[in-house]
C-alpha cells in the first residue's frame, strides 16, 4: 500500500493521468518547435504528423483495448 492505494490502482493512475499529461507536454514541445522554426501551416502539419504519429498509435491501442474488453 502506498498512500492508501494498491499497486494496481497506483499503476492504473500512472498509466492514465501520468501518460496523458506527458503526451500533452510532448504536444506542447512539438508546437514550440514548429513555432520557433517558423515552419508555416504546412510545415507545422508535417512536424505534428511526423512527431505525434506514435502518440496517435498509443491512444488508438488504448481505445481498441477498451472496446474489446467492453
Amino acid at each position: 500500500m502506498m498512500f492508501g492505494f494498491t499497486e494496481e490502482e497506483f499503476s492504473l493512475f500512472g498509466m492514465t493521468v501520468g501518460v496523458a499529461a506527458f503526451m500533452l507536454y510532448m504536444l506542447f514541445i512539438i508546437g514550440q518547435l514548429a513555432w520557433e522554426s517558423k515552419a508555416g501551416k504546412f510545415g507545422t502539419f508535417v512536424i505534428f504528423l511526423g512527431l505525434a504519429f506514435g502518440m496517435l498509435g498509443f491512444v488508438a491501442k488504448g481505445i481498441i483495448q477498451w472496446v474489446i474488453s467492453s
